[in-house]
């Protein structure tokens, strides 16, 4: 028996294994809103101790000893969330999460509405990559219309239109041949269609 066996040496590594996009961005983005919930938490806890302390004039602070996490977000609401997560673009990952952080840090809201700050966040999002969808559909309907359009144009100039001869007939041609034209007092001569 060898020691190679022993040791695995000769095994190929492990590979990492490889998820989906989707997968990737689901769980950032739902990481961050745990970690931006308990933050949040831990600043309500802080102005609550503050407030206390300015009540009482007391600080029993030293004293007290909080659970972990004492809000969390309901299973429906998360789902939602993570449905929400799942329509973001691996590239606006980033972008969602400093959105959101900025956010945070300009309202500080409370534990509860966290959750309602990255929703709005997420359809902010949505609604961004359906615009930039929508217009790439427009701008690629754009140019197939444009190179259609340029070969009827191409086609158009080819052909010659004589604007005295024409083979359709009009009530006003009718009504004209019934009547003399009248000399034309303008500057511009007279053009007659010679049958």
């Amino acid at each position: 028996m060898s020691l190679a066996s022993w040791f695995r040496w000769n095994e190929p590594p492990n590979r990492i294994s490889q998820r989906n996009p989707t997968e990737m961005v689901v769980e950032t983005l739902m990481m961050e809103l745990s970690w931006q919930t308990k933050q949040a938490e831990k600043q309500q806890r802080e102005r609550e101790n503050e407030y206390r302390k300015i009540k009482t004039g007391v600080d029993y602070g030293w004293l007290v000893s909080y659970p972990k996490q004492s809000y969390d977000i309901s299973p429906g609401e998360r789902l939602q969330l993570e449905d929400m997560c799942t329509k973001i673009h691996p590239s606006y990952c980033g972008p969602v999460i400093l959105r959101f952080r900025q956010l945070i840090a300009e309202y500080e809201p409370e534990v509860q509405e966290v959750s309602r700050l990255f929703r709005s966040v997420l359809q902010e999002a949505a609604e961004k990559i359906k615009e930039e969808e929508e217009a790439k559909k427009l701008a690629r309907q754009w140019n197939t219309k444009n190179k259609t359009g340029l070969s009827l144009a191409t086609f158009k100039s080819r052909s010659r239109i004589s604007p005295f001869i024409s083979d359709i007939k009009t009530i006003s041609e009718d009504v004209e041949r019934g009547t003399q034209p009248t000399r034309r007092v303008w500057s511009m001569p007279e053009f007659r269609n010679a049958k």
